[in-house]
This record gives structure tokens, C-alpha cells and sequence, in this order.
């Protein structure tokens, strides 16, 4: 054969299990991003420089969502570090102070072009559901895949 055939990559998840991690001990703001951006690395959406624009974003624009929710982001000179779009999420025992506010919920996002407004447009509407964003914040991580995944 004279030409290899060209292996159409694998398309990503945009949640996978083991990136639910329920329970976490509360830490400051910045670790925690920090870590929901490392989960985002370890995954393969990102590359490494995507977790510092995390960080840089919060500096200058706050990601705190209301009940109880944050969706930390990079800027937009990061976007080039993203290869795949898809979130992280930590649930925390007691509430993170996020610039004086109070989270219990943080998920990490990396979004390939307009998928990022997307993302965060679905999430927002299942958070805006009070008995939804409750239930998540003390659900076990099975449930918590089930509820941002739709998967069974």
C-alpha cells in the first residue's frame, strides 16, 4: 500500500470518572485551581501552561457562579494549550472562601472554540436548578458523573 491510511484520533470525553473527585479537604483558591487544572493536564485536555492561565484569570475576573459554584477557566492567551475540550470537578466537605464567597463546587473547564461557552452554558443551567446544585454538593461521585455526564 502506498499511502497509510490516516487514524482519525480518538474524540475525548468530556468528563471522565476518575476526573470527579468528591470530599476534598478545603485549601486556598489558588490550589485548588491548581489542581482541577492538573486533573485537566493528567487527562490529556490541556498542556501544562493552561493551568497558569487558570490562575491568571481568577486574578483579574472572579469565576465564582453562584450557589456554591465555581468554573475556573484560562484566558484567552492560553487557548492554544487546549487539546480537547472537557472539565474536572472537585466537591469540598466545607465551603472554600472564594474571594468572599462561599464554594463547596469547582470545576475546571477547558473548552476548544465555541465549545467553551457551551460547556459553561450547561453547566450554569443544572447549577441554576436549586435541588441539583444541592444534591451535588454532597452527592457521592458516581451520582456527580451521572449528573454533569448524563451517563449511567
Amino acid at each position: 500500500m502506498f499511502f497509510k491510511k490516516n487514524k482519525k484520533e480518538e474524540k475525548k470525553e468530556l468528563l471522565y470518572r476518575e476526573n470527579v473527585i468528591v470530599g476534598c479537604e478545603p485549601d486556598a483558591k489558588e490550589n485548588i485551581i491548581r489542581k482541577v487544572g492538573q486533573m485537566l493536564v493528567d487527562s490529556g485536555y490541556v498542556n501544562q501552561p493552561y493551568v497558569d492561565g487558570m490562575v491568571e484569570r481568577e486574578k483579574t475576573f472572579s469565576t465564582f457562579m453562584g450557589n456554591a459554584l465555581a468554573l475556573p477557566h484560562g484566558v484567552e492567551a492560553v487557548k492554544s494549550e487546549i487539546k480537547a475540550s472537557g472539565i474536572a470537578v472537585m466537591t469540598f466537605k466545607d465551603n472554600v472562601d472564594w474571594d468572599g464567597e462561599e464554594v463547596r463546587v469547582v470545576i475546571g473547564i477547558a473548552g476548544v472554540g465555541e465549545e467553551h461557552m457551551d460547556i459553561l452554558s450547561s453547566i450554569a443551567e443544572k447549577m441554576l436548578d436549586d435541588d441539583t446544585a444541592e444534591q451535588v454538593k454532597t452527592c457521592d461521585a458516581d451520582t456527580l458523573y451521572q449528573i454533569l455526564s448524563g451517563k449511567e
